[in-house]
């Protein structure tokens, strides 16, 4: 059985692809809060603004993890860069199973996302 090699560029292309995901998500956050700003010029209902605080905690703490998924990606591209100035193009298995490991991560994180859309959006419906 022939082992695949994996290198520094797979790795990096598929982190730059990540980090642009998660910035392009931060925007959508910031459009989300403004959202919720009309919302609370326009509601005194009690239940609504319960809801819509509810949303502005949400998107907070959707926002922390964001950046700490960025934080992860950028120490993972400083190990990369450690081992590209050692000339090391090929990553080591734990390396890689770590990269793995976030892929998986991301991909919750993305799952978790979609539905907290999902549901600002049902909301948006209802009360814009």
């Amino acid at each position: 059985m022939k082992k695949e090699t994996i290198y520094n560029a797979d790795l990096h292309f598929e982190h730059e692809n990540w980090q642009r995901e998660i910035n392009f998500w931060e925007d959508e956050l910031k459009s989300f809060h403004k959202r919720l700003e009309e919302l609370v010029s326009r509601w005194t209902d009690k239940s609504v603004l319960a809801e819509i605080e509810k949303f502005q905690n949400k998107f907070m703490i959707q926002g922390k993890e964001f950046d700490s998924l960025k934080d992860q990606i950028a120490m993972h591209e400083k190990n990369m860069a450690a081992h590209y100035e050692k000339n090391e193009d090929v990553l080591n298995k734990m390396f890689v199973n770590q990269h793995l490991d976030f892929r998986k991560v991301l991909e919750t994180e993305r799952n978790l996302y979609n539905d907290l859309k999902k549901d600002f959006f049902r909301f948006l419906t209802k009360y814009m």
